[in-house]
């Protein structure tokens, strides 16, 4: 019984994981083609490409803790809303470029200090998967915090812009370090990490960032979470509607 319920629970683990970095992957598939100048439309659809690649390993691996002989595809595009795991904020809207950037930052922040804390993971499969892509996600922070500050601290317009993409995006931060009885007992058998650590360090980093971009860091704000629940906000099922469509009206296709 112990071991039905740890693989359920390492199975939710990895779902955690790997649905933040698909969805968000997916939102920033949206800008192909759209981004504000050439560079950074390929820069977007880079980071996309690394958070899917991250997705795919993560949801592999789920499927076979499962057990139950479900593949990468089927969990990506064979799940309803409410068995998604991701952290809301990654299915929040594009908005405008400036809301992008700070989404980004926010959650790849958090990804950089979650994946270096699991590394260190005793589950070997996490720790190796963990190494390859904080590796990756230290890219995106530097990208994103640069451009955070180059934003925050330019024209009237751009502040405001940052400014009001924090309004925006802030309220969904709770939800990074939402734990529960899940983290607890895989954080207590060295699997997972311990989320208490990862909020300080997020912590430091986003208020360092914010201070050189000149961006006031929100206080007392009410925090929205349940996305451990399966709770999100109306985005996520526009969101699978369009990324699952193919996969469902034709399934098993192969090129």
């Amino acid at each position: 019984m112990m071991d039905t319920n740890h693989n359920k629970n390492l199975f939710d683990y990895c779902l955690r994981i790997a649905d933040t970095s698909l969805v968000l992957g997916q939102r920033l598939g949206e800008w192909c083609g759209h981004a504000p100048i050439l560079e950074e439309d390929i820069a977007l659809t880079n980071i996309s490409l690394d958070l899917i690649g991250q997705a795919r390993m993560l949801l592999e691996y789920a499927g076979q803790v499962e057990g139950k002989g479900r593949t990468e595809d089927d969990l990506a595009y064979f799940r309803g809303e409410r068995e998604f795991r991701n952290l809301l904020l990654a299915e929040q809207p594009n908005g405008d470029f400036g809301q992008t950037i700070m989404r980004q930052f926010l959650l790849s922040t958090y990804q950089y200090y979650f994946f270096t804390g699991l590394t260190k993971s005793s589950d070997t499969t996490l720790s190796a998967l963990a190494e390859k892509s904080v590796k990756e996600v230290a890219y995106h922070v530097r990208h994103s915090s640069e451009w955070v500050k180059r934003l925050g601290s330019g024209t009237p317009e751009s502040h405001q812009r940052m400014m009001n993409a924090v309004d925006e995006l802030w309220m969904y931060t709770g939800d990074l370090f939402d734990a529960d009885q899940t983290d607890a007992e895989l954080t207590a058998a060295g699997i997972g990490v311990d989320l208490s650590q990862v909020k300080l360090q997020w912590e430091n980093k986003v208020n360092e960032i914010f201070a050189e971009a000149t961006l006031p860091v929100p206080q007392n704000i009410y925090f929205i979470k349940g996305s451990r629940e399966g709770k999100h906000t109306e985005h996520l099922g526009h969101l699978l509607a369009e990324m699952q469509s193919l996969a469902r009206a034709f399934p098993g296709a192969g090129w």
